[in-house]
């Protein structure tokens, strides 16, 4: 939250004409596992709702993520956000995996003119948020959200602007494209 990750996928997609796929995942893979209070769940990272789904739920719930993200890279010329990608499909070499990152303070500023509140509320908020990922990937996928072996690449939009950003990743990708056949690769922000 903060980071603008999700401008930074949508600016990459747009620059490379992929598809850009965010919580539609979230969406689908509840509808597919019959268990639309996940998505709820899932939706609600700050836990406003007090959703508490059953674990067979949840493991259903994941299981159709896993499979969706695995027909998507499929299809090819996807940008995934979040939803674990970098877990689910870390084995798979046509997926590049991208960490968007950035200071605190910086998220901080971001986010209390974004949606037009005081910082101190702001900060609750990022922090809430980080601790919901966190807590996503280590319950789930028994990984650290910090971990950079996760991530191919890690841009920190602090001093790397949207438009440089989706640039470096749209040059990764290129480069890649030339190696092998067009379309090949897919991105996981």
């Amino acid at each position: 939250m903060g980071a603008w990750g999700r401008k930074v996928a949508e600016a990459t997609a747009e620059l490379l004409g992929y598809k850009l796929v965010w919580r539609e995942v979230i969406n689908q893979a509840a509808l597919r596992a019959g268990v639309p209070e996940v998505a709820l769940a899932a939706i609600d990272e700050f836990g406003f709702m007090g959703i508490k789904p059953r674990e067979e739920d949840l493991q259903a719930y994941h299981r159709a993520v896993r499979q969706i993200m695995e027909e998507l890279v499929r299809e090819g010329r996807v940008v995934i956000i979040g939803r674990a990608g970098q877990c689910i499909l870390a084995d798979n070499p046509r997926v590049f995996h991208i960490r968007v990152i950035a200071p605190i303070e910086v998220r901080i500023s971001r986010v209390a003119e974004e949606q037009k509140m005081p910082p101190e509320q702001a900060r609750i908020l990022i922090e809430r948020s980080d601790r919901f990922r966190q807590d996503y990937l280590k319950r789930f996928y028994h990984a650290n959200i910090d971990d950079p072996t996760l991530y191919d690449l890690v841009l920190n939009t602090h001093r790397i602007d949207i438009r440089c950003a989706a640039h470096l990743i749209e040059s990764l990708v290129r480069n890649h494209e030339a190696e092998s056949s067009p379309g090949d690769f897919h991105l996981g922000l």
